[in-house]
């Protein structure tokens, strides 16, 4: 009994330090553009069975109430909560923010695709507009050298303003992506994502197209981390971490007790 409430309490221990962990990245992305935070959803083990509820050992009752025993918790599951992070202006031409559902597509160097929230773009040496670590923004658009301006609408059209002219030209269409199950991408690192089964095949359109979102030139989404939310977990996932220890040390003093009393 005494091992089986060791169990059960080191269990607790080790759930309420992984919160921990979680909410420790979250804390440090608290300023990652586009970062959508993490929760942790637990499960609780099997059960021993002293006495199976239903069962009829003197043939005459049915026990409405069995006796079931519990050996501890487990992590089920790490998810991602993909709500709207506040928007950040920058007045930046090459800063754009999502304001709904949808992905930047990006192109790695691999020839894989990759999807992210975090628009803080940039243009390449050849003028193509990129992504801070230099991949390629689906589908490729090219900025003229000689640009004085460039617009890029809420439904994602680039257009740009040569010296000398009154006439803008349309250099093309940022698209987005959007998935039927968006928590089950995976997280690559440097803000990005990447496709999975279990995410679905992403759905390609222009923004503002199929309840897709809509850009906003000049802005950036912000990390949807609160902080005063992830302390407030903080200190309760630090309470269940005691509350775990005090356990293990109150069934260490009632063994060292059975043991006094066999002497």
């Amino acid at each position: 009994m005494a091992m089986r409430a060791l169990s059960s309490a080191a269990s607790g221990m080790q759930a309420h330090e992984f919160i921990t962990e979680v909410i420790s990245n979250n804390l440090a992305n608290i300023s990652t553009t586009g970062f959508k935070r993490s929760n942790v959803a637990f499960q609780d083990l099997l059960y021993q069975n002293e006495k199976r509820v239903g069962t009829n050992p003197a043939g005459d009752v049915i026990i409405p109430t069995g006796i079931q025993v519990g050996l501890g918790v487990k992590t089920g599951a790490i998810y991602r909560i993909h709500e709207q992070g506040e928007f950040k202006q920058t007045s930046s031409d090459w800063d754009l923010a999502i304001k709904g559902d949808g992905y930047f597509i990006v192109n790695l160097p691999d020839g894989s695709t990759a999807y992210t929230r975090a628009g803080n773009f940039t243009l390449s040496p050849s003028g193509e507009i990129v992504t801070i670590d230099g991949y390629t923004v689906q589908p490729g658009i090219s900025i003229p050298q000689d640009t004085i301006d460039v617009t890029i609408s809420e439904e994602g059209v680039v257009s740009t303003l040569a010296p000398q002219t009154i006439q803008w030209a349309i250099q093309g269409t940022i698209q987005i992506a959007n998935f039927v199950n968006e928590v089950g991408l995976v997280a690559a690192g440097k803000n990005l994502y990447a496709e999975t089964e279990a995410s679905g095949a992403p759905v390609i359109t222009n923004p503002g197209e199929a309840n897709s979102g809509t850009l906003l030139q000049g802005w950036l989404e912000n990390s949807n981390v609160n902080p005063i939310t992830e302390i407030t977990n903080l200190i309760t996932a630090q309470r269940g971490y005691e509350m775990g220890s005090k356990v293990i040390q109150a069934v260490d003093e009632m063994m060292q007790t059975i043991n006094n009393s066999k002497r």
